[in-house]
């Protein structure tokens, strides 16, 4: 009956457009009423879900992020990535997936990366002659690596959500070689796209511009060298990292670029604890949630029904990753982490999986629901930037829906490609 409560009540108010955070925090609500448990036990959970040292990271680097933006990195790494890739044929689709690699190994947001990059790009490649849901296609679907590339603020939530203490450090080398491989899947999907449409080629402007563009980028790019060197020197934690981020995209953008004003770094300020506020009280609610999900033991129930269905472990892994990707067609990936890997992991762990390797088939798994709809907020974001209805972007994604696919299967059943870095430094 409880169960039943649980997961009625959720339904209904997210049917009726309800937050949510509040849709979360209302099925709890309810489920502890029926189950005679007192609420101020949910409140507990929500104060305890946040009271968490690694979450401070959150705020961190999603300020770090938006100020990279404002210091105008995302422009220069544009830049690096015409020069390089610009001369092929579609080759600023290939520019748009190569900046959102670049720019997601420092802001570690898929929403970000398809923000910053979708406004510099989509206007380029329409000036240049590109099909409008090319550009916004490309641009939404290579925004997913930055969930892979480190950092990732994603990460910390799994690793806050495990109960089992995962290291952040592994999670972030754990994601590059996934992050690497799924961006040159795209550019390659964007290229074929690119020859069958015949749309523009450009130009190499030669090394001389190149190696300038590359240049003007080292300091932007540097924010991810410094993160992942410090973190694996030992010079300071992952949590400290994204402090560090802030403070050395601050001095980069006053000092080196000079785009990042008092103004700007005050409105980014602004949207950051807007945006942090959101996550955080997400996670909270979730958190509640999952503390009630626990309680009525569905993890458990759900492992003994994957287990009825299949002891094949291969089977197992395919099955959790349907019941993801169909998770993240309706639901945000900041509560599904919470909620899900409590449930999830487990039932991986005892067919073999490692729980690193897990969390980037989490991540990759999830990442692919934010350019789904029906809530897919990176399409979303897309849609606005480009200016096109999300029906339009819909009806000719499918290639890069498949890369994505792809990708996910070969990060699944090829452990290596998640382990082999945590595992030799």
């Amino acid at each position: 009956m409880e169960v039943l409560v649980l997961f009625v009540v959720l339904l209904v108010l997210l049917a009726l457009g309800v937050p949510v955070a509040f849709a979360l925090f209302g099925a709890a609500l309810a489920t502890f009423a029926v189950a005679d448990i007192p609420l101020i036990v949910a409140v507990q959970r929500m104060a305890a879900g946040i009271s968490v040292f690694t979450l401070m990271a959150i705020p961190f680097f999603i300020f770090a992020g938006d100020l990279m933006y404002r210091a105008g990195i995302a422009e220069r790494l544009v830049r690096v990535a015409d020069a390089a890739f610009g001369r092929v044929r579609g080759g600023l689709g290939l520019v748009d997936v190569g900046a959102s690699m670049m720019f997601g190994a420092v802001s570690g947001s898929a929403i970000a990366s398809a923000s910053a990059i979708g406004s510099t790009m989509v206007p380029l490649m329409d000036e240049k002659g590109y099909d409008r849901d090319y550009s916004v296609n490309v641009t939404v679907t290579a925004a997913i690596v930055g969930l892979l590339i480190p950092p990732s603020h994603n990460m910390i939530i799994y690793a806050a959500a495990s109960g089992i203490g995962v290291s952040i450090g592994d999670l972030f080398l754990a994601g590059v070689v996934p992050g690497l491989m799924t961006g040159f899947m795209l550019m390659a999907t964007a290229w074929l796209v690119a020859r069958k449409r015949n749309l523009p080629r450009g130009h190499f402007p030669g090394w001389r511009a190149f190696t300038r563009a590359f240049l003007y980028a080292i300091p932007g790019l540097m924010t991810g060298v410094i993160i992942m060197g410090g973190i694996l020197s030992g010079v300071f934690t992952p949590t400290e990292s994204s402090a560090v981020a802030v403070i050395y995209t601050m001095l980069v953008g006053t000092l080196v670029y000079r785009n990042l004003g008092w103004r700007g770094t005050w409105e980014a300020a602004q949207q950051s604890v807007r945006t942090a506020a959101m996550v955080l009280f997400i996670i909270a609610a979730a958190t509640a949630f999952g503390f009630a999900l626990a309680l009525l033991e569905v993890p458990a129930a759900l492992a003994g029904l994957i287990g009825v269905m299949t002891d094949n472990p291969l089977m197992t892994l395919l099955v959790i990753n349907i019941m993801l990707l169909l998770l993240g067609t309706f639901m945000d990936m900041a509560p599904l982490i919470v909620i899900c890997t409590p449930i999830f992991l487990p039932v991986a762990m005892a067919s073999g999986v490692d729980p690193v390797h897990f969390g980037i088939i989490l991540m990759l798994n999830l990442g692919i629901g934010l350019v789904t709809p029906p809530v897919g907020s990176v399409l979303f974001v897309g849609s606005a930037v480009g200016k096109l209805p999300i029906a339009d972007m819909v009806r000719t994604i499918w290639p890069f829906y498949l890369t994505l696919l792809a990708a996910l299967v070969l990060v699944t059943y090829v452990p290596i490609l998640s382990l082999w870095l945590p595992a030799n430094f």
